[in-house]
């Protein structure tokens, strides 16, 4: 890679891509999950300066700390991943009432949809800490580390707490697992962990992320105040469903009574299935493009200008510094989810303070969305992982960033719609490298390449095994046409290849 840092050091530590390799033969023969959970704890840092940014959790520093935190997460791996799935939520429902309850203990604030699910749930957070609420948020997957899952006051829980929250109710699992059919998942202990740790916190407000689905998700044992249903377009079919109106009737069993449900723009058939589950259970909807949305948006330095149209009110003036349409319409999502939670709406038409909207939406960040990690040739990354999310990916991309030409990275799972997502970038990239990530769910690269060849044609694809190889082949592609001329590279795919990439360009 043309920017790979230099140690003078006479006992330098082991080279980044022989770490990379060794991780990849490593994680083919662990649990696809383990894989995710360790990512950040590989020799693949590319120390480039100081973090820029928002920061991800790097590795304790105290080697103690470090060796606790690997055998937790070797404890965890130790269970069904979240691609193995029972739906049931009468295991996590067990442990909790073993634990006295602690989703009861703090209002909350419950989303689901497809996409934009994590970005709507750092703007909640944003906005709700603006006015000096604790929050505690809860979202899936991660980008480098899982201690990124479980945050309090916008920041990822330290080591050491999500050790000690572990090992607090370590024995009640061990005490539902003997008395279960099935021993509890990765995802059901860690649902609650972060339920346990927000309740000692103690946060004044949850904002929790669904990790599949809605109505048997281990996060649906809270009766969320305030339900929001990010777009819902095909994704995990061959669990949720293989129609909108499928997979939304999955996902607004999350919508509780008396609750407010926010819906962003839906599908006419999976907007009817929401409106009918809100109407048994007597909640209150709220609708994007009819009691809230976006009425302008203008791109600007390092994001966009915004005028919301809130459940109280027009707000003006909202800078957003993350790109697309997509984003505008999250943040038009967010702030009528925080209207709902302090009561704004029908017989409260009043907006909120502006300055403090102003700020909270001015501090959002989101990793691994359309995130730029590094400069000449700018290398831009997005999660983006079923075509809904690469579709929107590729519009912001060409609003956002004025490439001369841009060559695409692409490491997918082999459970996604690999074609819809290579067919949505196939307008904006002038050339793609399939690679492939360290987990044992990626798709196999020349698998990967045979797709890309049908889109492509044969010309335009290159296929390199390893992620570190991919992104040195890109970017000798982008820098083919000048240091001046505009090209850039996009990672993309698989939330994991992601993370793994940011590790690679020396995002900690």
């Amino acid at each position: 890679m043309s920017e790979r840092p230099q140690n003078d050091d006479p006992d330098p530590t082991p080279d980044p891509t022989d770490a990379f390799e060794e991780m990849v033969e490593a994680e083919t023969q662990r649990d696809p999950d383990l894989a995710v959970i360790e990512a950040g704890s590989r020799t693949l840092r590319a120390q480039a300066g100081p973090p820029q940014g928002d920061q991800v959790p790097a590795r304790p520093a105290d080697p103690e700390v470090d060796r606790a935190l690997r055998a937790v997460e070797e404890e965890l791996g130790g269970r069904w991943g979240e691609t193995k799935l029972d739906p049931s939520i009468e295991r996590i429902a067990a442990l909790l009432d073993i634990l006295g309850s602690p989703q009861r203990a703090y209002p909350s604030i419950h989303i689901t949809g497809t996409n934009g699910k994590t970005s709507t749930a750092r703007m909640i957070e944003a906005l709700l800490a603006g006015f000096e609420l604790r929050t505690g948020r809860y979202t899936s997957p991660h980008v480098q580390s899982v201690t990124e899952r479980i945050s309090l006051d916008g920041s990822p829980i330290s080591a050491e707490r999500f050790i000690e929250t572990y090992r607090d109710i370590a024995p009640y699992v061990e005490m539902v697992d003997g008395q279960q059919e099935y021993r509890l998942s990765f995802f059901e202990v860690l649902t609650a962990m972060a339920y346990a740790a927000f309740a000692d916190a103690p946060v004044d407000v949850a904002v929790v992320e669904v990790g599949m689905g809605g109505t048997w998700d281990a996060t649906n044992v809270i009766d969320g105040d305030v339900a929001v249903i990010t777009p819902i377009s095909l994704d995990h079919t061959d669990r949720l469903g293989e129609t909108p109106e499928q997979i939304a009737l999955e996902k607004s069993g999350i919508i509780k009574k008396d609750a407010t449900v926010v819906l962003a723009q839906q599908p006419v058939d999976a907007a009817s299935v929401m409106l009918k589950r809100a109407v048994e259970v007597d909640a209150t909807v709220a609708r994007e493009g009819m009691e809230f949305g976006v009425l302008s948006r203008e791109v600007a330095v390092g994001g966009q200008m915004l005028t919301l149209r809130g459940l109280g009110g027009e707000y003006p003036e909202v800078f957003l510094p993350l790109h697309g349409a997509h984003q505008a319409h999250n943040a038009a999502v967010a702030l009528a989810a925080v209207e709902a939670f302090f009561g704004v709406g029908a017989g409260h038409a009043r907006t909120l303070d502006i300055d403090t909207i102003r700020s909270g939406f001015a501090s959002v960040s989101s990793p691994g969305r359309l995130e730029v990690v590094r400069r000449s040739p700018t290398v831009v990354l997005d999660a983006a992982h079923n075509p809904g999310g690469a579709r929107a990916a590729a519009e912001a991309v060409t609003e956002a960033f004025d490439f001369s030409r841009l060559i695409g990275v692409v490491g997918a799972s082999e459970d996604k719609d690999v074609r819809g997502v290579l067919e949505a970038f196939e307008p904006i990239f002038a050339e793609v490298v399939v690679t492939r990530n360290s987990s044992q769910r990626a798709m196999d690269p020349d698998e990967l390449a045979a797709i890309a060849v049908e889109i492509f044609g044969a010309e335009r694809v290159q296929v390199e095994p390893r992620l570190d190889d991919a992104l040195e082949a890109a970017i000798t592609l982008a820098e083919e046409e000048g240091e001046f001329a505009g090209a850039g590279v996009l990672v993309t795919g698989s939330v994991i290849t992601v993370g793994e990439a940011r590790l690679l360009l020396g995002r900690n």
